[in-house]
């Protein structure tokens, strides 16, 4: 029994993490990856991953190595029949910010400076209030966390969920204007166009044109079978 949830997610701060780096400015696409998504949500269970409680915890506040597992860490999803998509904007704001970092050298030789180079940054982050959409599509009832946090501040933000009544399954040639991982549907659709959102992990994908199986409530086509998928 597949089992559709649309998710409208609220920010109640501000949404910071480095979508590109335009020189000083670190900037926030209005577009939130569905890895983080998964993260946030709880769907990623650490425990299962962990040998002792100190790797647990090294898991969850602290990541020594800086390497991502997103493979080990995703594909049990799959296994559960489970899949979140990428999140778009409702509705948004943007705030600039400007952050300076000093040298807290408290014992030093004073030396001539030789350069003139201020150490500060702007980020372009997210503003409360915005709101996006996203949808999880699942072989079991889910129950998500009505909370969650993202991002490199681990900004709060409220959940509203509204399962989907009723849709039938078809297939065909269809668009879907939503942002979706292109690793995820490259082998169970045929994708015939598209416009790129350029962002770490995995660029995304939107305004897509594509054929193939397909979920369809509301006017809205979203794609059937999809899984999470990572480079060979």
């Amino acid at each position: 029994m597949t089992i559709i949830y649309r998710y409208q997610l609220e920010l109640h701060d501000s949404l910071y993490f480095a979508t590109r780096e335009i020189g000083r400015l670190y900037e926030t696409e209005p577009i939130i990856h569905n890895y983080a998504l998964c993260y946030a949500l709880g769907l990623v269970d650490s425990d299962a991953y962990s040998t002792t409680v100190a790797e647990e915890h090294s898991y969850r506040y602290f990541c020594p190595e800086q390497v991502p597992k997103y493979e080990e860490h995703l594909t049990p999803l799959n296994l559960q029949g489970i899949y979140v998509t990428p999140a778009r904007a409702l509705k948004h704001t943007a705030t600039l910010s400007t952050w300076k970092y000093a040298n807290n050298n408290y014992h030093v030789e004073m030396e001539k400076t030789q350069k003139n180079i201020p150490s500060f940054g702007r980020a372009k982050e997210i503003a409360p209030e915005s709101k996006f959409e996203f949808f999880v599509i699942s072989e079991k009832s889910l129950k998500l966390p009505k909370w969650i946090r993202l991002g490199k501040w681990m900004s709060k933000a409220e959940m509203k969920i509204e399962e989907i009544p009723k849709f039938k399954r078809s297939e065909g040639e269809f668009t879907f204007p939503y942002p979706l991982n292109p690793l995820d549907v490259m082998f169970s659709h045929q994708v015939i166009s598209y416009d790129v959102v350029n962002m770490p992990p995995v660029s995304l994908i939107q305004n897509i044109k594509m054929r193939g199986q397909f979920y369809e409530f509301e006017g809205l086509k979203i794609p059937a079978c999809m899984q999470y998928c990572f480079r060979g």
